[in-house]
Formats: C-alpha cells, sequence, structure tokens
C-alpha cells in the first residue's frame, strides 16, 4: 500500500515521523509492504515553495490509498492567497465525510473515568462551519452592524453517509449506535439528519439503536461514558462533544482521529500543532500513533488484507504495554520521557507483541 507524509506544522515535525516508526515496524513484522511517499504541506513548504499546498499535491495524494497528516497551525501562516489552511481543501477534494475519533481510558493513566471505550463519529463536510458549508464565499454575513447571520448546511446524502459508517463501526464492536442531535428545536436540520439514521436501521438489525438530545448527551457523557459505544452526530455538536470526551482521558494528547471519504482516508489527530512545546522533543505522539493504527486498520479492511489488520492491532496492543508498564512516558502523562523516547518503546513493544 502506498501511504503519504505529510508533516504539518509546529510538532507535526516531532510525532509524524514516530507514527511512520511505528507503523513502519508493525508492518514489517506482519510482512505488509508500505510505500511511503515524503509530501510538502503547511508553513515548511510555504518557506521552500511560496504555498502552503503545493500545485501537484492533490494529485499526488488523489494516486495514494491514504495518508498520515500532522497538526496544522494555520493561524499563524500569512494572509495571503498562496497560504491557505490545507486542511479543508484535502477534506473537500477527497469527500473525507466521517472524522471518526475514539475516546479510551487507561488504568495506569489520570482520568476523570475508568473504564471508557466509545467512538463518536463526526459529520466531517457540512454543518455550521463556515468553511464547509458553501463552495464560495461565506455561510456567515453580517447585513447591519449589530446583527450577523450563520448558515448550517444538512443534507441527506451526507446524513446518510456518515450514518452508515457509524452504523457500520458499531455493528464491528458492540452493537450499540447512539445517534446525538436537537431535533426538538432545529427541526428540520437535525430532524433530516436523524431521519437518515432511522431509515438505515432496518438494514441493522443488529446494532441497537438510541438517540439522545444534544445537551443531555454532554451530561450523561461526563457522569456516564461508559454506557456508550459509538456515537454518531452532527459537525459542530462532533466537535464540542470530541474535545469533552477527551478531557475525560486525559486531554487532546489522548485524542486519535481518521478522516474516512469513499476512496481515502487521512490519519489526523485531534489535537493542534502546539508551537509552545515545538522542538523540544516533549509531545505525546500517543494521538497521532493512534491515528496511524486507525488508518493501517481502515486501509486493511477496505482491501481484504488480514496482515494490515493484524499489524493495526499489533499496535494497539504496543502501546496498552508501553501505558500499562508506563514505559517511556511524556510529561503530560506524568512521565519524564521524550517524544522520540516513547515512539522507540512502542516501536520496541510492537516487534515484541
Amino acid at each position: 500500500m502506498r501511504i503519504g507524509i505529510l508533516n504539518g506544522d509546529d510538532i507535526g515535525h516531532e510525532i509524524v515521523p514516530e507514527t511512520v516508526k511505528v507503523l513502519q515496524a508493525a508492518a514489517q513484522v506482519a510482512g505488509v509492504r508500505i510505500d511511503w511517499e515524503p509530501i510538502p504541506i503547511g508553513r515548511a513548504a510555504y518557506d521552500t515553495l511560496g504555498t502552503t499546498m503545493p500545485g501537484d499535491t492533490l494529485q499526488r495524494l488523489g494516486a495514494l490509498d491514504g495518508w498520515i497528516l500532522g497538526p496544522i497551525g494555520h493561524m499563524a501562516y500569512p494572509k495571503l492567497p498562496e497560504a491557505p489552511n490545507p486542511h479543508p481543501i484535502l477534506r473537500k477534494h477527497f469527500d473525507l465525510f466521517a472524522n471518526i475519533r475514539p475516546v479510551k481510558s487507561y488504568p495506569t493513566l489520570p482520568s476523570v473515568h475508568q473504564d471508557v471505550d466509545l467512538v463518536i463519529v463526526r459529520e466531517n463536510n457540512e454543518g455550521f462551519q463556515p468553511d464547509r458549508n458553501v463552495v464560495a464565499g461565506s455561510g456567515e454575513f453580517r447585513p447591519t452592524h449589530d446583527v450577523t447571520i450563520s448558515v448550517r448546511v444538512i443534507t441527506r446524502a451526507g446524513s446518510s453517509k456518515v450514518a452508515r459508517a457509524a452504523f457500520e463501526l458499531a455493528r464491528a464492536r458492540r452493537g450499540h449506535l447512539t445517534v446525538v442531535h436537537k431535533d426538538t428545536v432545529f427541526k428540520l436540520g437535525c430532524g433530516m439528519f436523524v431521519e437518515e439514521c432511522r431509515k438505515l436501521a432496518a438494514e441493522f438489525p443488529d446494532v441497537r439503536l438510541d438517540e439522545a438530545i444534544v445537551d443531555t448527551f454532554a451530561m450523561r457523557l461526563v457522569m456516564t461514558p461508559q454506557r456508550y459505544d459509538v456515537v454518531v452526530t452532527t459537525n459542530m455538536f462532533g466537535d464540542i462533544l470530541t474535545d469533552e470526551a477527551a478531557g475525560l482521558v486525559g486531554g487532546l494528547g489522548m485524542a486519535p482521529g481518521l478522516c474516512a471519504g469513499p476512496s481515502h482516508a487521512m490519519a489526523q489527530a485531534t489535537h493542534g500543532s502546539a508551537p509552545d512545546i515545538s522542538g523540544r522533543n516533549v509531545a505525546n505522539p500517543y494521538a497521532m500513533i493512534m491515528s496511524g493504527k486507525m488508518l493501517l486498520d481502515w486501509l486493511g479492511r477496505r482491501r481484504g488484507d488480514a496482515a494490515a489488520i493484524a499489524a493495526a492491532a499489533r499496535i494497539e496492543r504496543a502501546v496498552d504495554r508501553v501505558i500499562a508498564e508506563r514505559r517511556a512516558l511524556t510529561p503530560d502523562l506524568g512521565g519524564t520521557g521524550t517524544t522520540s523516547g516513547i515512539g522507540d518503546a512502542i516501536a520496541e513493544a510492537v516487534r515484541e507483541a
């Protein structure tokens, strides 16, 4: 399989190489061949090539099976046409409609709750965010100095696609899917979303479907997250709830993610580029490594490649072992280890698993 390496910005240049190291170790043990293709993107690309999105980027990525994208620090980019935020361009071009974000607690790490193991599937291409609801212009406008109007876009096609992805994930896990919405207020927008989720239930009789109003769900997530398996929701609700869920198990350093579409997938951790700790070799690579593990598993299942699926499982076992033994943990996890040190420890555990 062919996988792209896009370091992104700031700590991305530290945590993405550790992810590649771990994936390559697992691939070698499992007998999976990966051809890696480094592709410049972000601030480093701007400084060397004059743009954050070189002209051949989309074509090169289209020839790959998937890619690893490090965190993007677009807020620090020059305010110029040559320096766009690459993430929405990638997401829209490849229709990466499902943002899959797992949340897992570990007994040896401090967290608000233990025994948490859930996945939030967030619709990724619609909603309130202006960069996701119009082709050109903005989804927000201010007709007078004192009035601002924001537009949310919900479509049946988008709702159905992400609902199907969530049902399939729930079927592969514990067979429980929760739809989070607010159709008591947004009767048409959330109403359409939940209608499409309900329609698909007949195709998945082995999946137990329930629903929760978003504010009620937010409360229950804090109090009893153990009651949930797979959760599917709209874009902005998912954006907020996944950060809340990450806070229950140790923060955004413990929050991996995968952006998946019909033909490609992108490993992308939930956290930002953390310029304040960039270059210090202390960033926690867990979220990025587990995002890479998710990409390997997604590609394996899509291709019917048992070896790739096994390689992904080997990574998860290795991460579990390193955390259980508190081996080389970074400062945010209460340890004194380094980014490269925990990457080495996980790669070593992969070979032992």
